[in-house]
């Protein structure tokens, strides 16, 4: 059984060329994800949006507290303390991993194994942005973005966390866009049935996983031993055929 990225030194290594910024993940039940890191440019956009948010729910609430004299400025400053240091960590603790900055620029915090950021690395990145800050305008944090394959500010180093960007969603095959294709070799009816279970759950599935069960298939269009979107499209084919499409 694979152990987490956490124990291997090489399980989060550049993948293709060198300017290209995806890295392999490896999870602890051994899944091996494709993390795209996000750069410094969509970061910082992100950043902008949530700031802008935080200025103007500070906005709203000072025209609010202003006639509650010492007590509103009391709770100003509480929500000052908040937003600063809960913001984030409320956003990124949720199921979709993001603030609305992020959200707007399909960013997402995770582990740097791919899995879900946890309360305590969520705490420890955001804490820790101090010493991004220094020594002046996130210096630290920005040269270490720039420096690392990973883009890791500091605070993500610390905390075994990565700002990625969402997966792309795979373009899916119609069963109605395949040419229907006459099958390699005769069909039993427990053939016809698997390759009809399949057809009908293609739109539910990633196209990794399509292509995946597709490859158990391959023999009936011909293509036994190989695997990928083409022969995925030809297992369809046959599939469209089983159902009595011709053409």
């Amino acid at each position: 059984m694979p152990t987490p990225s956490s124990s291997k030194p090489d399980a989060r290594r550049p993948r293709g060329e060198i300017l290209d910024t995806v890295v392999a993940a490896e999870t602890p039940e051994g899944i091996l994800l494709e993390l795209r890191p996000a750069g410094l440019g969509a970061r910082f956009y992100a950043f902008a949006i949530d700031g802008l948010i935080r200025l103007g729910i500070l906005y709203a609430a000072a025209l609010g507290l202003a006639f509650l004299g010492g007590i509103g400025m009391a709770i100003w400053l509480i929500l000052i303390f908040a937003l600063e240091w809960l913001y984030p960590v409320i956003f990124e603790l949720r199921p979709n991993g993001a603030t609305p900055g992020k959200r707007m620029f399909a960013l997402r915090v995770v582990m740097d194994n791919g899995l879900p950021v946890t309360a305590a690395a969520s705490l420890t990145r955001n804490l820790l942005r101090v010493a991004d800050f220094l020594p002046f305008g996130y210096g630290f944090g920005i040269v270490s973005i720039l420096l690392r394959a990973d883009c890791q500010r500091l605070g993500d180093i610390a905390a075994g966390t990565l700002v990625v960007h969402e997966p792309r969603a795979a373009p899916r095959i119609a069963l109605d866009a395949v040419a229907p294709i006459a099958p390699a070799l005769p069909l039993t009816p427990q053939d016809q049935a698997a390759l009809i279970a399949l057809a009908a759950r293609a739109p539910r599935l990633t196209g990794a996983r399509l292509d995946e069960l597709a490859a158990l298939a391959a023999v009936v269009s011909g293509d036994a031993g190989r695997r990928g979107p083409e022969v995925t499209r030809r297992v369809l084919g046959v599939a469209s055929w089983a159902l009595g499409r011709r053409g």
